[in-house]
């Protein structure tokens, strides 16, 4: 069984003073891309190396960079990379087998 097209994941390494206020902007900026520009979700973690990670899916590349040129949620986008101190390269992947499984009630 074979999901979206298109994945990413993306770290950070962000301030620790500014962790729960990063956590509620990300949350926002991803609900306004599943929302409004077909964003399959994504998930964020926070990795045993003080590196942050996010799983985001997409239905292919160009939905998601029709989705990356608008400016929406401004604010939220502008209060997460202000909590940034580092940010590392994206890593795409080529999904090759799915067998994430949603809660139930989602």
């Amino acid at each position: 069984m074979v999901g979206p097209e298109y994945a990413v994941i993306y770290r950070w390494r962000i301030r620790p003073e500014r962790e729960e206020q990063f956590i509620q902007d990300w949350s926002r900026v991803t609900l306004f891309y599943i929302k409004s520009h077909g964003a399959l979700g994504a998930r964020l973690h926070r990795g045993p190396d003080d590196i942050w990670y996010a799983y985001a899916q997409w239905p292919d590349l160009e939905t998601r960079n029709r989705a990356f040129a608008e400016a929406g949620e401004p604010e939220s986008r502008a209060h997460t990379n202000d909590a940034i101190i580092e940010a590392f390269p994206e890593i795409v992947l080529s999904p090759v087998a799915d067998f994430l499984v949603l809660p139930s009630g989602t």
